[in-house]
């Protein structure tokens, strides 16, 4: 009896504060008269992107739906996930910077508009916190999705005003047991009381420990997103290679690779392009991009693509003026190796952790053996390559990384394997590297797709073989490497560029 007048409260309660009185849309026409634009495309509106019954390109309702479903069988019992987007970051006080989603929110939501609040429980189902808009914010940035939207288009189970959320939500978390949201995104509901004591009750935890676990293992339509975008870059990339044998500033290569990528329908660049020529290379998270390479060095660019949400993520290093000296041969041939040898453990049952420990302990011996790491002195490793082998590769560039490095991989789960030794022209740390390997940055990313049986490379027609490399720097000029019967191999490259 007990249980039954808690669930008739809850009942009475949630009928209460989720009514029309709040401002409540449940069904609205809001198609009514022709297309409706709920400021992102939709089939109606685009149907050269989106296919009839997709929220996203290439994302059914039913998959988000089916996501939301996922999240709260995951979720304990009586929870309440609280999930805003993205904020619009500002250039000026006008001049907005170009908006990407957060990932939790457009994984659930497939809304990719900035300032809204979904909230997600067993009892509410979906409900949606749209901004409010007039019309003068519609001049001046154009039509928004609202709570008509959210219900015919998103398929939210309810839909509020924004302004609306302060009235509604403080009772959906005190009845809650846990709330659970996105806790890197600034939001109003981090103000209210209702939410504040939460806090202080120990009732507010990370959603993203869940939401990581869910977007871990990539659907098929993710992955055929996910493979496109792959493409997309990889194509680009191949481009730039060639363009980089006249072109040298670093400028016109990062340039030319987001030309590239847009044109065959990146919306965006994943991340800031790293073009570093020469010792630039060694600086990991280099951006500055504005030297021009001389000739004999070596060219690192680390770039990717965002495809409709999903990212890519691709590493070559090459040499613009068409041959490696012998010391960057034998240094990149090293690094090399090792993305061969740790992309073949890429399959079900294994783990980031183990591939990074695998490609530690070769780089170790082969660093060793060029003199560049002392025999007994291992722990100096980290200063000549401080980053992991990999990462988890999605909606994010770095994806679902608070799961444990030591998680099995799963078939449809998709990696990047990236070793690398980065070099300076002077010592930074206590790094002790010959002469004649300073200032040199080296690094080859691949995407890796886990299968039932095993591996795809999504990035596998990028070249990286040092012959291939050479071959491709010398396209156009009748001979490779000095050697014209290679000629037929030139050919066979442009054929595959074009």
């Amino acid at each position: 009896m007990a249980m039954a007048a808690r669930l008739l409260r809850a009942t009475e309660v949630a009928s209460r504060f989720l009514s029309a009185s709040h401002g409540l849309v449940q069904r609205a026409a809001y198609t009514a008269g022709g297309i409706v634009d709920v400021g992102q495309p939709t089939p109606q509106s685009h149907p050269e992107l989106l296919a009839d019954g997709e929220i996203t390109p290439g994302i059914t309702n039913e998959e988000y739906i089916s996501r939301r479903k996922k999240l709260l069988e995951v979720l304990p019992e009586r929870s309440l996930a609280i999930i805003a987007s993205a904020d619009q970051q500002m250039m000026t006080d006008v001049v907005p910077y170009p908006f990407r989603q957060n990932g939790d929110y457009l994984y659930i939501t497939g809304c990719t508009q900035p300032g809204g609040v979904a909230v997600l429980s067993e009892e509410t189902g979906l409900c949606m916190f749209m901004p409010d808009t007039n019309k003068e914010d519609v001049v001046w940035q154009g039509q928004t999705a609202g709570v008509e939207a959210a219900v015919d288009f998103f398929k939210a189970d309810k839909a509020f005003p924004l302004s609306q959320m302060q009235k509604i939500l403080p009772e959906l978390i005190e009845r809650s047991k846990g709330v659970y949201h996105n806790v890197k995104t600034a939001s109003s509901y981090k103000n209210l009381d209702a939410f504040r004591r939460a806090s202080l009750n120990n009732k507010v935890k990370d959603l993203t420990n869940y939401t990581d676990e869910l977007r871990w293992v990539k659907s098929k339509s993710e992955i055929k997103l996910m493979r496109e975008s792959a493409s997309i870059v990889s194509q680009s990339l191949l481009q730039t290679m060639l363009l980089s044998r006249t072109h040298r500033e670093e400028s016109q290569l990062a340039a030319k690779i987001e030309y590239e990528c847009k044109m065959r329908g990146a919306q965006r660049m994943a991340f800031h392009p790293v073009v570093g020529g020469g010792a630039n290379g060694s600086i990991i998270h280099y951006s500055r991009n504005d030297r021009k390479i001389k000739t004999g060095d070596l060219l690192l660019m680390d770039v990717g693509c965002e495809y409709h949400g999903y990212l890519s993520d691709l590493t070559r290093t090459w040499p613009p003026c068409g041959r490696f000296s012998p010391a960057q041969e034998e240094l990149y041939s090293l690094i090399l190796e090792t993305n061969k040898e740790c992309i073949k453990l890429c399959k079900p049952g294994t783990s980031i952790n183990e591939i990074h420990n695998h490609s530690v302990k070769l780089l170790i011996k082969g660093f060793q053996e060029l003199g560049i790491l002392e025999k007994g002195k291992s722990i100096q490793y980290n200063y000549l390559n401080p980053t992991a082998i990999g990462h988890s590769l999605g909606m994010d560039i770095h994806d679902s990384m608070t799961l444990p490095k030591d998680k099995p991989l799963e078939p449809g789960v998709i990696i990047t394997i990236e070793p690398g030794v980065y070099i300076p022209a002077a010592p930074v740390l206590n790094e002790r590297a010959p002469g004649r390997y300073r200032g040199m940055g080296i690094r080859i990313e691949d995407e890796v797709l886990v299968t039932d049986d095993g591996h795809e490379v999504l990035t596998a027609s990028v070249p990286k073989e040092v012959s291939h490399l050479t071959t491709l720097m010398s396209m156009g000029s009748g001979r490779v490497g000095g050697d014209p019967s290679s000629a037929p191999d030139a050919r066979e490259l442009r054929a595959a560029c074009s």
